[in-house]
């Protein structure tokens, strides 16, 4: 009996891909654990306490002088380079766990107003531009709109006030505007704001235009539902379904209960990281085989918010988790594997993602040494492993381990 459980460090970054500035030419100084690292050191007066990260061989692949060099741990440590366009939690954990991302449009919303508004208002619903800008408002109370916090054109929201609209109505319109998107995913938000939605507006780049959602309070305030409609995958040739049908219980916990499709899954959605850990730790100590996906969103949190100190903190609890499960994982065959998505470096400038290469760390129980790995190409990596010490073919998987 064996558990293998990766746990992603959302937004956990370790240095710029060499077309990080491809976009933003500054974000080829990104480097989210390094300058966490360093800014943390600098406000707390002391480094940062990580000694699970560094007992699984951080330092290995980010020799920062705040992280051990050196491990007595069984691990095998790498970079992976992210393996699909941008810089974003869907696309990244998509691949992630095994699909072909590669068909996936990148467009902004102004240029399938029509569509949108026509399937909306097929629907029943209200449907008009907000000060003739190109974003809809829909019923009087749901701003559909580009998303400012990844890349240009990758993700649309549907994010309204859970005062104005209970979340299940803002999810409808969210279903309604999926159907006819050619986007990665569709978000819908909901959240209690420090105002009206129409304050926080704003322009990003590549020409979109969207609600700033780090400044209207929705993730300070208390009460943030969220729900990721992601586009049509083949997710039968994915890592959990892949597990599921082979007899292996699965379960998803944090975003990734959100994001990840898999109906034989159980799903513990949380955002708070003690939550996730809570649950995460909960799955491991479950008897026989399983495998367990869980998300560590709050980092990424702090990292739209441009909060350092946050983002430390967080990486603090994370680390203690990641202790406790060391603590449990110890038969022949148990694997822990620790990851990012992508990077969200709180200091480089702007509350956007960074691309980043990620750290994959695997603890690897009842092996020997330290392995060094090379470069992977694709996050793909990571589904493809996992596969592997669950005993199942990798090769399944729509896109598999291309070191």
């Amino acid at each position: 009996m064996s558990k293998t459980v990766i746990v992603v460090i959302d937004g956990f970054g370790i240095g710029a891909m060499p077309d990080a500035g491809a976009l933003r030419p500054g974000d080829l100084a990104a480097d989210t654990c390094g300058h966490v690292l360093d800014h943390c050191r600098s406000l707390l007066g002391r480094p940062l306490r990580l000694p699970a990260l560094g007992a699984l061989g951080l330092g290995l692949v980010h020799p920062h002088r705040d992280l051990a060099r050196r491990t007595a741990l069984p691990v095998a440590v790498g970079r992976a380079a992210l393996g699909y366009p941008g810089a974003d939690t869907f696309a990244g954990h998509q691949t992630m766990m095994g699909a072909d991302f590669s068909r996936v449009t990148v467009a902004r919303l102004a240029d399938h107003l029509d569509e949108v508004t026509s399937a909306l208002k097929a629907a029943g619903h209200e449907v008009g531009p907000l000060d003739g800008r190109p974003l809809l408002v829909v019923d009087g109370a749901v701003l559909v709109h580009d998303n400012l916090e990844a890349d240009p054109g990758i993700n649309w929201n549907a994010s309204g006030r859970l005062d104005a609209l209970p979340f299940d109505g803002i999810l409808a319109i969210a279903r309604t505007v999926r159907a006819v998107a050619p986007v990665a995913r569709v978000i819908a938000v909901g959240g209690h704001a420090d105002g009206p939605l129409g304050a926080y507006v704003r322009d990003g780049d590549g020409g979109t235009v969207g609600l700033d959602t780090p400044a209207s309070g929705f993730y300070r305030n208390g009460g943030l539902a969220v729900r990721h409609l992601g586009a049509d995958l083949d997710h039968t040739r994915q890592l959990p379904d892949l597990a599921a049908r082979a007899g292996i219980p699965v379960t998803l916990v944090g975003k990734a209960a959100d994001i990840l499709a898999c109906e034989a899954a159980l799903r513990r959605p949380a955002v708070a990281t003690a939550e996730v850990l809570a649950y995460t730790l909960e799955a491991v100590r479950s008897p026989g085989d399983g495998l367990v996906v869980a998300n560590v969103q709050e980092t990424d949190l702090a990292g739209h918010q441009q909060d350092t100190e946050r983002y430390g903190r967080i990486l603090e609890r994370t680390d203690d988790g990641l202790a406790a499960l060391l603590g449990l994982l110890e038969g022949a065959g148990d694997r822990l594997i620790v990851t990012g998505d992508h990077g969200n470096d709180p200091t480089i400038g702007h509350a956007y993602h960074t691309r980043e290469y990620v750290p994959v760390l695997t603890y690897r129980a009842g092996a020997t040494g330290v392995e060094l790995l090379p470069d992977a190409r694709t996050l793909a990596d990571v589904g493809a492993s996992a596969a592997a010490s669950l005993g199942l073919d990798a090769g399944a998987l729509a896109s598999g381990s291309v070191r």
